[in-house]
C-alpha cells in the first residue's frame, strides 16, 4: 500500500474530496467534534482563510490523509487527520514535513488525554507524542477548554530562518 500513496496540494476541494475529508474526519477525531451534515462543515470551512490542502491519495484517488493548513487571528494554524488504516508508517510525517517546507511558523490544539470515543466507539488517543518527535514545542500554559475539546497548544518554528 505504501508505494500507492501520493500527496497532492490543493487550495480548494471539490465536492467528492470534501465527501471524503469529512468522513476521515468523522471517523478519526472524537465523536464530539463530529460534523452533523456537510453544511456544517463548509460552515467551519469557509472561516479560514489561506486554505491550502494536502491530500494523501490511494491509486483509486481515496483520501487516507488530509493536512490543511489556514490563517487564524495573524497566525498561521494547521491539523491533520490520517486513517487509522495508514498510521504509524511514516505518512504523517511526511504531510507534515510538506507542510513547513511553506511556513515558517505552525500552530496547532492538541487533545493532550485519551478520555475520547470516536464515533466507532474505540478510544481516541492523543498525537502529542507524534508532534514532539516532530519538532513541536508544547506550550502547556496555553489550552483550549471549550465543551466539544480540551487540547493544548502546539508551536513549530522554522530555525532555519
Amino acid at each position: 500500500m505504501k508505494d500507492n500513496l501520493k500527496i497532492t496540494e490543493v487550495t480548494e476541494l471539490d465536492e467528492l474530496a470534501k465527501s471524503q475529508v469529512l468522513n476521515l474526519w468523522n471517523a478519526e477525531y472524537p465523536e464530539k467534534l463530529s460534523y452533523k451534515s456537510s453544511e456544517e462543515f463548509d460552515d467551519y470551512m469557509k472561516n479560514l482563510t489561506s486554505l491550502k490542502h494536502l491530500l494523501l491519495t490511494d491509486k483509486e484517488n481515496l483520501i487516507l490523509g488530509w493536512a490543511f493548513s489556514f490563517e487564524r487571528e495573524n497566525e498561521k494554524w494547521f491539523a491533520i487527520i490520517l486513517s487509522e488504516k495508514i498510521k504509524g508508517q511514516g505518512f504523517g510525517r511526511k504531510m507534515l514535513d510538506k507542510l513547513k517546507q511553506s511556513e515558517n511558523v505552525l500552530n496547532g490544539w492538541v487533545i493532550d488525554h485519551n478520555n475520547d470515543k470516536k464515533k466507532n466507539g474505540e478510544a481516541y488517543l492523543s498525537p502529542l507524542k507524534f508532534y514532539e518527535k516532530c519538532g513541536f514545542e508544547i506550550l502547556t500554559k496555553e489550552r483550549l477548554e471549550v465543551e466539544k475539546i480540551s487540547a493544548v497548544k502546539i508551536k513549530w518554528i522554522n530555525k532555519k530562518h
